[in-house]
C-alpha cells in the first residue's frame, strides 16, 4: 500500500508516513473518520448557510479533536472532498496533481487522502487561510476581488490586479504565471478566478496564496476548453507564444520567464513519478500522461 498523502510506499502507520501525517495534521498518527460517502452531503446540508466554502463538490470544514475528524461550521483547518457521482476518481485526481505542483516546486499546503468509514476515498488538504480554529487570516479570491463571475475574465486581468495588490508583484506575477503554465500542462481547463487567491501573510502583507483546487480536469471532460480564463484573449489552442505573450503582459524578465519555463519542462518526469504510485486506476494513469505529454508538446516542440 502507498502513502495516502506522499504516494510512495507504505510508511510505519497502517500504510502512511508518519512524518507526512505529522506534515498535514500535526500528529504522527492517523486520525480516525467516522463519515461514509452518503454521509458526507447530509453533513453539508446541516451546514448550509453556516459554512464558506462554495462549489458544487459536496466538501466539508473539518477539526481534529481526540484523534478523530468531526465536521464542524467553523474554525476547522480542514477541507474534505469525498468522491463524486460526476467525475470519477477526483481525490485521487486532485492528489495527483497537487503532488506534481509540490513536486515541480509549486508551493501547495498540506494534502493527502484518507479511507471514509465505508472505505471510499476523500482527499483532505489543510486550509492555509488559518493557523489555528481562532485566528484566520484575509483571504480573497478574484472572483471576489473583481467582482466578476468565476468563468469570466482573464489570466491578464487576475495579473494586473494581483500587481497592484501584492507587497511583491514582481514575484507573485512569475508565481502566477507559474501556476498557469501548471494547470494548462496538468490539463485543468477548471481553473476559474476562484482558483487563484490572494492571502495575508504573518506579517500583515498581500501575497498570492499557496496554489489549490489543482486537478486533470479534462480527464473526466475530455471536450472541454484548454483554459476557463483567457490567455492572450484565447480559450482554446493555446501554445508556448501565448505563454510568452503572458509573460510579456506581466512584465516577467525574460531571463526569469526562461528560467520558469525550463523549471517546468521538468514536469514530464515528475508527472511520470506521481502518476506511477498514485491511487489513480491504471487506464486514468495512462490517459493523464497522454494529456500531459500532448500539453507539453505545445509548450516545448521538438
Amino acid at each position: 500500500m502507498n502513502c495516502g498523502i506522499c504516494g510512495k510506499k507504505g510508511g510505519e502507520e497502517q500504510g502512511y508516513h508518519r512524518k507526512c501525517l505529522r506534515a498535514l495534521f500535526g500528529k504522527p498518527s492517523l486520525p480516525e473518520i467516522q463519515l461514509t460517502l452518503s454521509e458526507v452531503p447530509l453533513e453539508a446540508q446541516k451546514m448550509a448557510g453556516k459554512m464558506s466554502i462554495s462549489g458544487v463538490q459536496p466538501k466539508l470544514i473539518m477539526s481534529l479533536e481526540k484523534g478523530r475528524l468531526v465536521p464542524v461550521a467553523s474554525g476547522g483547518l480542514f477541507i474534505l472532498k469525498p468522491q463524486t457521482e460526476a467525475f470519477r476518481s477526483l481525490p485521487e485526481n486532485e492528489n495527483t496533481c497537487m503532488n506534481i505542483a509540490r513536486r515541480v516546486k509549486i508551493t501547495v499546503p498540506p494534502h493527502g487522502l484518507l479511507k471514509l468509514a465505508d472505505g471510499t476515498m476523500a482527499y483532505i488538504v489543510r486550509r492555509f487561510d488559518r493557523s489555528s480554529p481562532t485566528e484566520r487570516k484575509r483571504c480573497e479570491d478574484f472572483s471576489q476581488i473583481l467582482g466578476i463571475d468565476k468563468y469570466r475574465g482573464s489570466v491578464e486581468q487576475v495579473g494586473r490586479k494581483l500587481m497592484e495588490v501584492s507587497e511583491f508583484p514582481g514575484l507573485d506575477a512569475q508565481l502566477l504565471f507559474e501556476r498557469v503554465l501548471l494547470n494548462f500542462l496538468v490539463g485543468n481547463g477548471d481553473a476559474h478566478l476562484k482558483n487563484y487567491s490572494i492571502l495575508e501573510s504573518d506579517e500583515g502583507n498581500l501575497r498570492l496564496s499557496p496554489a489549490y483546487d489543482i486537478v486533470s480536469s479534462k480527464l473526466v471532460i475530455p471536450d472541454e476548453e484548454d483554459s476557463a480564463l483567457t490567455i492572450n484573449g484565447k480559450h482554446n489552442r493555446i501554445t508556448r507564444n501565448d505563454f510568452e505573450k503572458l509573460s510579456e503582459y506581466l512584465q516577467i524578465p525574460g531571463k526569469a520567464a526562461e528560467s520558469i519555463f525550463k523549471r517546468m519542462s521538468q514536469i514530464r518526469a515528475a508527472a511520470k513519478k506521481e502518476i506511477d504510485c498514485s491511487l489513480l486506476k491504471n487506464k486514468d494513469k495512462e490517459t493523464v500522461f497522454d494529456i500531459i505529454e500532448d500539453r507539453f508538446s505545445r509548450i516545448y516542440p521538438v
